[in-house]
């Protein structure tokens, strides 16, 4: 077994009234020494059950992780350290989470990883490069936090694959964001690279969701007498010891603390621990502050420079207390206190130490211990903490300081800590001196709160800065910045409103930023927009069209701006080659590279034009420029429209995928999961029940929108769904909600559900009307998309051969598109038509094509009412039940797929959030289901189903 990042060692003996052989631990649990090795926890029968499980786990090969949470004191570390101790046959390293290293980027992740960074070469360049630039190795764009995770993961694979390795993180809680996000997304990513990763803390965060969990209570009365038998306290009364055991919860460390230096007579008279009279944790804390108060001053200034310096490097603490007056044999005298141990690096006893230390001194006392710290960084090597130290002990405004904290913003977020940036231009901007100047790093650091999907935190320091003195270009920014937040924050009818507002502010202060203003307003007010009729669009598009006139020569969002006043003021005709120049000018290969890229306006663009390859490229980009910078919240609504894009396109494994590292994405970040596009995806694989418990949950989770931003999506699935079961009525109703509705650019889902239902129900004024309404668009802005549905409503109303011809175009333009479900679909509605004239033989053709293309994609509701057809035309289908493919899983396939296409296993781990390894493990099972032996066989077993 090797242990690496911090070390365990054995605490030094601390004698409460008569102890024996028995040594303490960090956690306070106590384990009597066996051949000078702490290896013997008293208790605890069920965690180590659950720690012994995640050890055969990886020694056999699998993946395990495991949360393990309780109150400070109950023995989480001494879990930890049993768990090194014990274990052989494995690589352990370790790492600890330190307050005050909270809003230093990646700083865990670096403790955790620098035993194997000598391992960077062995990752593909990608990743190597992404984790260079996350721990300040080498300069480079900043990757995003889940390639780099997938980086890390690369890596913990790479050591694995030599010997099978745990990663022991104690103190989650306390994990700079940027580490605790990666390692949570490693967490969820383990199944096959012989990995294990324990985290404990002492409650789950959010990142934490949805992870096993081993929750670590008091112990049990029996091995709490035992404890207490073990260090000694003398005899006690039966009475007395059960009270103590009751009021301590049976907390070891509260058990050990709490008695410490009291008489059996001083404990018969209680702890003074009352039921609910506050945190246990609060009590353990004071009798620490008790015996700190008690050290001679030296020997607590030591102790307080170990305490702010998060590292505990003992070469700089050593310089900081000689500046300090304090001599450096005065560290082994700390270490004699059994408050910290040295293993290189200092270690506290419990982090309740640190806090009692910080609590017991004095401001002053903190500022030079700090200013110590700071004096003893190499400035060169470690700029970042230099800088932070030197603020932490400012007295005052220091506008050197903070100058020195924006130059460490800026490295922050060239290394892709955004939280970070915003914790350095926060810290700069209370130590500004000018208060207009103040105000403004306040802002700027309350964009970077933003930018990092920290919304709450953003409107937080949005205050402050609001506070500043009074400037009109700040104040309109930041009601920009509000309004964009609560558009985040799915507050649509708010948003829309406070936009408005931010945008007349800015009119006659920045003409081309009060456009780009009205064009996240329209994007607020059509995602706000009731079924009932809203007026927001219309109100946002007569305020913008007397905004200021585009510069010159115009931009994306300029022209984009005017096209969407056209739209809600003169109708389709007016707006419709506007819109299609803007989507020209933002999807073509010198596209607009600004903010307007990632925003919602676009995604919108391309579907009120049925251009499905501009959506595709446009989600597609949103996604690679929302990876590279690090934007979570628009990394979130591009992954959403890109699945949306892979379910139209058959892509149903994929659009899975890209909806799984949506909900990564939402619960990492505290946003509300919105299912708009698995409402589509299960709708088309026919899964009623999933549909009805998301447009529930949609329904629960999205109050702030209003009635509109979900609903259409719902309808939508509802009509994809009835129609795919032959409910057409239903159907029918649930589309022409939508339709009458619609301010989303939703036509190219609705449309054609609502003229088949119309269809199939013999609603022939329906489908008139809905004709109507898209060939204003074709006769506009034609596409193949529009053509083709175009050509289907038009069969729908004709008769004979004029139909068939109708029918043969509709597939003819559709299978020019990405649009592969109509495709299907208008094969399965020109055979059933043939069908119906009593061509069986030309409707076997069709519906078999149909058929195969829809089960191959995972429609099972279609493929099923292909089979039905079939099987009336007098041929047979098998069910998707018989397919081969069915034996493989999604991830499966969609891993099969790409290796058929040429990718590597680390290309296709990198495109699925996945490891090598794993690819390589699925690989196996796939060979093995399906009767080959290579890749190369891969094409004879999965011929081409134009997927």
């Amino acid at each position: 077994m090797r242990v690496e990042g911090i070390r365990h060692m054995a605490w030094p003996k601390v004698f409460l009234g008569r102890m024996g052989d028995a040594r303490s631990t960090s956690s306070g649990d106590f384990r009597p020494a066996t051949g000078g090795s702490c290896t013997r926890l008293i208790g605890r029968r069920r965690e180590r059950e659950a720690l012994n499980a995640l050890v055969n786990a990886v020694r056999s090969g699998e993946s395990r992780a495991l949360v393990v949470s309780g109150e400070p004191g109950v023995g989480k570390t001494a879990l930890l350290d049993w768990l090194v101790d014990e274990t052989s046959g494995v690589r352990i390293v370790r790492a600890t989470g330190v307050q005050a290293e909270m809003d230093l980027p990646f700083a865990a992740l670096h403790q955790l990883l620098a035993p194997m960074l000598d391992r960077l070469d062995r990752l593909p360049v990608p990743q190597r490069d992404a984790l260079r630039t996350f721990f300040g190795i080498s300069p480079g764009k900043a990757p995003n936090r889940f390639f780099g995770g997938l980086a890390v993961l690369g890596l913990l694979a790479d050591v694995a694959g030599q010997q099978p390795l745990i990663c022991v993180i104690d103190d989650e809680q306390w994990l700079d964001r940027a580490s605790a996000q990666v390692l949570a997304f490693v967490a969820r990513r383990l199944e096959r690279e012989s990995v294990g990763l324990v985290l404990a803390t002492r409650r789950p965060s959010r990142d934490l969701t949805g992870l096993p969990q081993l929750v670590v209570e008091g112990l049990e009365d029996e091995d709490a007498r035992a404890l207490l038998e073990s260090v000694g306290t003398g005899p006690l009364d039966e009475r007395i010891r059960d009270q103590v055991i009751s009021e301590t919860r049976g907390n070891p460390l509260a058990l050990l603390e709490l008695l410490r230096g009291m008489s059996p007579a001083e404990i018969a008279g209680g702890l003074g621990i009352r039921r609910g009279a506050g945190p246990l944790s609060k009590k353990i804390e004071e009798s620490f502050r008790r015996r700190i108060d008690a050290l001679p001053p030296e020997l607590r200034r030591m102790l307080l420079l170990a305490a702010v310096d998060p590292v505990g490097d003992l070469t700089r603490l050593n310089r900081a207390a000689a500046l300090l007056g304090v001599p450096c044999e005065t560290l082994t005298a700390a270490v004699e206190t059994g408050l910290i141990e040295v293993s290189p690096h200092v270690r506290f006893r419990h982090p309740l130490v640190r806090s009692a230390l910080t609590s017991s001194s004095s401001p002053q006392e903190i500022r030079d211990a700090h200013r110590a710290l700071a004096e003893a960084t190499d400035p060169e090597q470690d700029p970042d903490r230099r800088a932070w130290h030197r603020a932490l002990a400012a007295v005052g405004p220091d506008e050197d300081v903070a100058e020195e904290l924006e130059r460490s913003a800026d490295r922050a977020l060239a290394r892709g800590g955004l939280t970070a940036t915003a914790a350095f231009l926060e810290r700069a901007a209370i130590l500004t001196p000018d208060p207009a100047r103040r105000a403004q790093r306040m802002l700027t650091a309350a964009c970077a709160k933003l930018d990092a999907d920290a919304l709450d935190d953003g409107l937080r320091l949005l205050e402050v800065a609001e506070a500043g003195p009074a400037d009109a270009l700040r104040t309109a920014r930041a009601e920009h910045l509000r309004g964009r937040i609560a558009l985040e924050q799915q507050r649509m009818p708010e948003a829309t409103r406070i936009l408005l507002g931010a945008a007349q502010r800015m009119e006659p202060l920045d003409p081309a930023l009060t456009r780009e203003i009205y064009l996240d307003a329209f994007a607020a007010a059509a995602l706000g927009a009731s079924l009932a009729g809203s007026n927001s669009m219309r109100t946002v598009a007569e305020a913008a069209r007397n905004a200021p006139p585009a510069p010159e020569p115009p931009r994306a969002v300029d022209v984009l701006l005017d096209a969407w006043v056209a739209l809600v003021t003169k109708g389709y005709v007016a707006a419709g080659p506007m819109l299609a120049e803007a989507l020209r000018m933002i999807s073509g290969p010198d596209g607009d590279p600004g903010r307007l890229v990632g925003g919602r306006s676009t995604t919108v663009l391309a579907m009120e034009l049925w251009d499905a390859e501009a959506s595709f490229t446009l989600a597609t980009r949103q996604v690679r420029v929302a990876r590279g910078t690090g934007a979570m919240g628009q990394l979130r609504v591009a992954l959403n429209f890109l699945a949306l894009g892979q379910v139209l396109a058959g892509e149903f494994a994929s659009s899975g995928e890209l909806i799984a590292e949506y909900r990564i994405l939402t619960g990492a970040t505290g946003n509300s999961y919105l299912p708009a596009t698995e409402m589509m995806l299960v709708a088309w694989r026919g899964q009623e029940t999933q549909v009805r418990e998301l447009v529930e949950a949609s329904r629960r989770a999205a109050p702030g929108w209003g009635v509109g931003a979900f609903v259409p999506y719902a309808g939508c699935a509802s009509a994809v769904l009835h129609n795919g079961m032959g409910r057409h009525a239903e159907a029918l109703a649930a589309a022409r909600q939508v339709f009458e509705h619609d301010d989303c650019g939703l036509g190219p889902l609705v449309v054609p559900e609502l003229a088949e239902a119309a269809a199939r129900t013999g609603d022939r004024g329906v489908v008139d009307d809905v004709l109507e309404w898209l060939s204003e668009r074709t006769r506009t802005v034609p596409t193949d998309w529009s053509l083709g549905i175009e050509a289907r409503l038009r069969a729908f109303l004709a008769h004979g051969s004029q139909a068939e011809g109708f029918y043969q175009e509709s597939i003819e333009r559709l299978g020019r598109t990405r649009v592969r479900v109509e495709l299907a679909r208008a094969h399965l509605l020109y055979g059933e038509w043939l069908r119906r004239e009593k061509r069986r033989a030309d409707a076997r053709e069709q519906l078999s094509t149909a058929h195969h293309m829809l089960a191959t994609m995972g429609a099972d509701a279609y493929a099923d009412r292909a089979r039905r057809e079939l099987l009336a035309t007098g041929a047979t289908a098998r069910k998707r039940t018989d397919d081969t493919r069915k034996e493989l899983t999604p991830q499966e396939l969609q891993i099969t797929r790409l290796a058929r296409a040429g990718l590597s296993n680390a290309e296709i781990g990198a495109r699925l959030f996945i490891s090598a390894r794993t690819v390589q493990y699925h690989l196996r099972k796939v060979f093995m289901k399906l009767g080959i032996s290579s890749r190369g066989q891969l094409d004879a077993v999965l011929p081409d189903d134009g997927n």
